[in-house]
């Protein structure tokens, strides 16, 4: 007897993440949506939508402009009950509440002895490609894999943009979804069932290859996945969406560069101290002699996103970078 296969649905980014959030909120009534402008405008890029029709204005909730103040009510939301997803517009914006972040949502639970759950997720948005100058542009989700108590993931396809925030808002402890702006638009199947999710800590890889790895996130699986197809016949690329930073899904990793011998770590944020050489550290001390060739990193140099189109074109990372990298170890 054949498996039966999911159904499924062509969604965009936007409408997965959006039917995440509508889901959960019919599932759960603790879940309440929050931030600026997420209510009665659908969202700065129109990703909350109609959600405030369905739910109601107790639910989804348009806050002043004080990213402080609507992220410290989140932490004492999550501590007595709720289950918040507050928005901050753009990740940007992140260093406003980092006293609410860092000190508080992160260490509450550890600080409490394990008796305080903190059910936050904050969802933001980063990333070059926008002409939005460099106080719309950045790519900070390094900073808070990085810190102790905060789950930090992404998707890379719109089906893992639904599994992936759906998990997180039923995480028990405090997560930070980061979304790609420039993916808004990008097109996949997503499953329509409403209890598909995606575990926290699992990679996805993408397609399957012999000769190469490639180690994507967000909008570079993408770009990753053309130019794969591209060069088969020429080389074989496996590629994975890393999906979550923190907790870092190793094992699919290490598995990928002991069959294929080589390696490129493609992440749009800084080359320096980054999510690049975190990937690359762990395959280095766990699957050294897997390697066949020096491995190859994929990001942004240390600076800015500038203003200037062709200066913002050549900060941010594309696929022909990640080809040039393939090519490099092929």
């Amino acid at each position: 007897m054949s498996e039966t296969m999911p159904k499924t649905e062509t969604m965009t980014v936007r409408e997965a993440i959006r039917e995440a959030l509508r889901e959960e909120m019919a599932r759960d009534e603790s879940v309440v949506v929050f931030g600026e402008d997420v209510a009665n405008f659908g969202g700065v890029l129109a990703v909350t939508g109609d959600l405030v029709e369905q739910f109601g204005e107790d639910r989804v909730i348009d806050t002043p402009i004080s990213e402080a103040g609507f992220i410290g009510a989140a932490v004492g939301a999550a501590a007595t009950g709720l289950r918040p997803v507050p928005e901050i517009m753009f990740v940007d914006f992140i260093g406003v509440p980092m006293e609410q972040v860092h000190n508080q949502l992160a260490k509450m639970r550890y600080m409490f002895g394990g008796k305080a759950d903190l059910p936050v997720t904050i969802r933001t948005t980063e990333g070059g490609g926008q002409r939005a100058a460099s106080q719309h542009s950045s790519s900070y989700h390094t900073w808070f894999a990085h810190l102790p108590g905060i789950k930090a993931v992404s998707p890379g396809t719109p089906r893992a943009a639904k599994g992936l925030l759906k998990s997180s808002i039923r995480s028990d402890d405090p997560v930070i979804f980061f979304e790609n702006k420039v993916m808004y638009e990008m097109e996949g199947e997503v499953p329509t069932d409403e209890d598909f999710t995606i575990p926290i800590g699992e990679a996805h890889v993408e397609r399957e290859g012999d000769d190469v790895t490639v180690v994507a996130s967000q909008r570079l699986v993408g770009e990753s996945l053309e130019v794969a197809d591209d060069l088969d016949g020429d080389t074989d690329v496996e590629v994975i969406d890393v999906q979550s930073y923190y907790p870092l899904d190793t094992n699919t990793i290490l598995d990928s560069v002991e069959k294929t011998g080589r390696l490129v770590v493609a992440d749009e944020s800084p080359l320096s101290y980054g999510a690049h050489a975190e990937i690359a550290a762990r395959v280095v001390e766990e699957g050294f002699y897997s390697l066949d060739a020096p491995i190859q990193r994929v990001g942004i140099a240390d600076v800015h996103v500038p203003f200037s189109p062709p200066l913002e074109d050549d900060v941010v990372p594309s696929g022909d970078q990640v080809r040039a990298a393939i090519e490099r170890i092929a």
